[in-house]
């Protein structure tokens, strides 16, 4: 068992991983390591083949694979180390980390401060119960993406979609150029799941139908799948009774949301918010364990990947002060927490002393539409910090309410501020 030491390790290679391993080694860290499970640096960004991401990083208008390789040409360039092909079986609260590979067996790292960035997995069918029968033909969204991008193979050829999740909405469009025939997309939420503008340029573009408060009864089918029964559902999500209907169909691609993957961060002693699924952080992504920090969609899943590299380089910075003993320490601990209509606010804690010398953005999602202009408000001890406001709300994009360092002064001795969305 071969061991080394690093100041800072980061887990995954995706967009957070990379630009966290990055901004590390660019604000100090010495010795940098990224440990990567698949054969090749990317993550997700792999089989994302489609355009639309760079637009606020790059200002360009580029595919996955082409915005990943931005990042992975500066991780060569600046000598980042990288170990590939590699699983992380333990971590410790101490920032040990065991590691396995074929090459070398198994392997110890140590870590001044460890980055989590292992992004989200999807929900499978057995986490949303579809009840019928077990034949071939039933994936998720990203399975598809995979097969389809990368392994060159069509999964089906008469598709149903069960959520208006953006990988679903983006895989309609994409097994429609195919020459595939989507019949449908169902939601069982009464407002969409993913962006506005993947509804418009995936489903509207192509003529792919869309059922609000739909889902799919039952799967039909014994060695393929022959057929889904649709049906209608009232406000409590119930089956409205004579609403089914038979849809027939080869393969049903499920868009059902994503998980956060934390079984590490739980490892290490990381507290995990019930809401996100993602660890509980400060602005610079620091969990409660010291010395632990978390990267991109392993906090909370994000709308756009160019997000993910932004909170990736400040869970990187942060590392990188941490290994040098520079990170501020955080005195006036202040709580972030979800008000009127906010489902979840991250980061979930803040310091008024690091808002003293830079700004802190918060990112939060809706409970609940508002089609119409709302305002996005910070209020601590019944006072406002601050306000801005936006055109309408929607729990499938994200909110951001940025706090600047001229607002520190209101935030002395407070300990909680709560963060409300209001029709304006």
């Amino acid at each position: 068992m071969t061991e080394q030491t690093y100041d800072v390790v980061v887990v995954g290679s995706g967009p957070g991983g990379l630009a966290a391993a990055i901004a590390a080694k660019e604000n100090g860290a010495e010795k940098v390591l990224i440990i990567e499970r698949d054969i090749e640096l990317g993550g997700i960004l792999l089989q994302c083949i489609h355009n639309g991401f760079g637009m606020e990083v790059f200002k360009e208008d580029l595919p996955g694979p082409s915005y990943a390789q931005r990042f992975i040409q500066q991780v060569s360039e600046l000598g980042i180390d990288t170990l590939l092909d590699s699983m992380v079986l333990e971590a410790t609260p101490q920032r040990r980390l065991y590691v396995t590979n074929r090459k070398g067996g198994i392997s110890t790292f140590d870590a001044k401060a460890l980055v989590f960035a292992m992004g989200c997995r999807e929900r499978t069918r057995a986490q949303i119960r579809v009840p019928g029968t077990r034949p071939a033909g039933v994936y998720t969204a990203g399975t598809a993406q995979r097969w389809v991008n990368v392994e060159g193979f069509m999964p089906g050829k008469r598709f149903v979609i069960l959520g208006s999740g953006d990988i679903g909405m983006i895989m309609a469009r994409r097994l429609t150029l195919e020459g595939a025939q989507v019949e449908r997309v169902l939601e069982i939420m009464p407002y969409l799941s993913g962006l506005s503008r993947n509804y418009v340029q995936c489903l509207q573009d192509f003529n792919i139908p869309l059922h609000l408060k739909h889902t799919v009864k039952n799967i039909i089918g014994n060695k393929r799948v022959e057929a889904v029964e649709m049906a209608a559902v009232d406000d409590q999500r119930r089956i409205i009774p004579g609403s089914e209907e038979i849809i027939p169909c080869d393969t049903l691609l499920l868009s059902v949301g994503l998980i956060p993957e934390n079984e590490l961060s739980r490892q290490a002693g990381v507290q995990i918010d019930p809401v996100t699924g993602g660890p509980l952080v400060d602005s610079y992504f620091h969990t409660n364990v010291p010395g632990v920090f978390a990267a991109g969609n392993v906090v909370h899943v994000y709308d756009l990947v160019d997000w993910v590299t932004g909170a990736g380089k400040e869970a990187g910075r942060g590392a990188a002060l941490y290994a040098m003993g520079k990170l501020p320490a955080g005195s006036s601990c202040i709580t972030v927490r979800a008000g009127n209509n906010v489902r979840y606010v991250v980061p979930q804690r803040i310091d008024a002393q690091v808002l003293e010398q830079e700004p802190i953005s918060l990112q939060f999602r809706v409970s609940q539409p508002i089609e119409a202009p709302v305002w996005l408000e910070a209020v601590a001890d019944g006072n406002s910090i601050t306000r801005r406001s936006v055109f309408y709300a929607r729990p499938g994009e994200m909110l951001t309410l940025p706090l600047k360092p001229e607002m520190a002064d209101g935030l002395r001795g407070a300990k909680e501020i709560y963060i409300h969305v209001n029709e304006r």
